[in-house]
């Protein structure tokens, strides 16, 4: 049981022409830069030339550091091409089996693949590569995803068009690197653009991909641009190579990747990810006025919403909260107490801001409300603060999400069952305001119909129909 949503992962690729050895370091750099996308497994693999074509790899449960705390590791790995992945278990145990990259090693083809996003027909997908004779050792979309690429490859004997008629099949959201016993690296995000993916360079010699901007930017790169959606493109030591392979109307990136999970400092498809939270804070008081002393943001993730708030209205911000930064993520018990414990662990309010004030807080979002219930108790009885503005930067979320997001199931979401006035007698605020979806989408700067907003609305950008039920006992259980 847990508060806040899950993203499930964060990738990374590089080929370099140059100074191989620092191949393996710099994915090992990318990825601690991504690990808030994913910190229950990582992994790596590498192409080294000349020794029977071989791929290399290690990963294992914990963060990036934990996995490879030996960096010898990283050494013994070697190789001029190299992809990473943190991840998030979509099962419900992690499991070292279920840890990417994944490789597959078959007749039909021999290659590493990471992999981010949730294809949504993947049961259709696995019945038929099944009955094709094809056998699966997991339940995962990314080992269905493997083994169509790898029949695709012997059907057309080139991954550039297996890649090319995967995409024809595939529905949902996919962000992905793979590397093949070639040494090429190719990289590929689906037609609407649900998930993040960049390409950068460092100092001509090599290139790089990677979900977020500062991936690319710790390893010393320049970003050249968003890989853009439905685009191909292919890796080697004499450069790149990219083709637009599908075209869609309609596109839809994720508007939480603004709202709360990409770091602040990311740029997606060229918009800065901090002046978007600026924005909809700015917005928040347009929407949601109240007279206050601070305006308080929940760390992290509610600063620059805070800031714009704090901006707009003129009420002064202040560090009104402070996080134990080693506590790591909280994942919410069953039990009350237990959940209050964690809480008040991780966070804890400064008297001499909050003591006889009356304050605004930001968050990024609601999900449960047990982390929005627990801060404005904690507020009021700790930090003795009079009144509890609580003010959220993303609108009620009332569907569940199956391109990639681990959110609780529908069920338990409380603002798919409860009023607004409910939700602010249950988390205890004064007073409780939600971002709406008009500001949103103004705040992003992108069109209402090129993101998507399905856990707001219930409407789901997909090729076909999605089979709620199905997912929802599929996906759904998962996540408990």
């Amino acid at each position: 049981m847990r508060e806040k949503p899950r993203e499930f992962c964060g990738i990374f690729g590089i080929c370099s022409r140059k100074h191989p050895e620092d191949v393996p370091h710099h994915t090992y750099d990318g990825l601690v830069s991504l690990q808030h996308r994913g910190q229950e497994s990582a992994g790596i693999y590498t192409f080294k030339d000349g020794i029977n074509n071989q791929l290399a790899g290690h990963k294992g449960m914990g963060l990036v550091t934990q996995v490879f705390s030996n960096k010898s590791i990283l050494d013994q790995l070697g190789g001029n091409v190299s992809i990473g992945h943190v991840r998030y278990s979509t099962t419900s145990e992690s499991s070292i089996a279920n840890a990417q990259p994944f490789l597959l090693d078959s007749p039909q083809a021999h290659f590493a693949l990471a992999f981010n996003g949730t294809i949504t027909n993947y049961l259709e997908i696995r019945e038929s590569l099944k009955s094709e004779g094809n056998t699966f050792q997991t339940d995962t979309d990314t080992e269905v995803l493997s083994w169509l690429i790898a029949s695709k490859t012997k059907e057309t004997g080139s991954y550039v068009e297996a890649m090319k008629e995967s995409m024809k099949i595939l529905d949902g959201s996919y962000s992905m690197v793979l590397l093949n016993d070639k040494g090429e690296l190719y990289a590929m995000r689906d037609p609407r653009g649900f998930k993040p993916l960049c390409l950068g360079s460092i100092n001509q010699y090599a290139h790089v991909i990677a979900s977020e901007t500062p991936a690319i930017e710790a390893v010393g790169g320049k970003v050249i641009s968003a890989v853009h959606p439905g685009e191909l493109i292919k890796v080697d030591e004499t450069g790149f190579e990219r083709e637009r392979v599908a075209n869609v109307q309609r596109k839809a990136l994720c508007m939480f990747e603004f709202v709360y999970f990409s770091r602040p400092d990311s740029f997606i498809d060229g918009k800065s990810v901090w002046d978007v939270r600026k924005r909809l804070g700015r917005f928040l008081w347009k929407l949601h006025p109240t007279k206050a002393d601070y305006v308080i943001p929940v760390p992290d993730s509610g600063r620059a919403a805070a800031a714009g708030f704090s901006e707009e209205s003129g009420i002064p911000l202040a560090e009104g909260l402070m996080k134990n930064r080693y506590v790591g993520r909280i994942f919410i018990t069953p039990k009350a107490e237990d959940r209050e414990i964690l809480v008040r662990l991780k966070l804890n309010p400064i008297r001499s801001v909050t003591e006889g004030k009356e304050i605004v807080v930001i968050d990024d979002s609601i999900v449960r409300s047990t982390t929005s219930r627990f801060i404005v108790n904690l507020l009021k009885t700790v930090g003795g603060a009079r009144r509890v503005h609580l003010r959220i930067s993303c609108p009620p979320i009332i569907a569940s999400c199956y391109m990639g997001i681990d959110f609780p199931t529908r069920r338990e979401l409380i603002a798919s069952t409860r009023t607004v006035e409910d939700i602010r007698r249950q988390v205890g605020a004064d007073t409780l305001g939600y971002m709406n979806i008009d500001g949103l989408v103004r705040s992003i700067g992108m069109p209402h119909n090129q993101l998507c907003m399905a856990c707001l609305t219930g409407e789901y950008p997909l090729n076909a129909p999605p089979q709620l039920e199905l997912l929802e006992a599929t996906l759904g259980s998962r996540t408990q």
